[in-house]
């Protein structure tokens, strides 16, 4: 993930009922903020998803059952 201290300025549309609930949680001073922390965040989930996909592709899908035998070794 890069990071970098400069800032450009975009215009985006969203729900207005998503604009309030954002303005709810964080102040209008903290809008910015929370949006482009929201975007860092989904564009790391895409490259987790990305990771995945590659390994499914070179290795084949998980197994139903070893992902239950994990999640029973985690909940220990």
């Amino acid at each position: 993930m890069r990071t970098s201290t400069a800032t450009e300025k975009h215009s985006v549309s969203m729900p207005a009922a998503t604009s309030e609930d954002v303005r709810a949680r964080v102040g209008s001073r903290g809008f910015s903020a929370y949006v482009s922390n929201a975007v860092a965040r989904q564009l790391e989930r895409d490259a987790l998803d990305d990771v995945l996909a590659r390994m499914e592709a070179e290795h084949g899908p998980v197994d139903d059952d070893e992902i239950t035998a994990i999640m029973g070794r985690l909940a220990e």
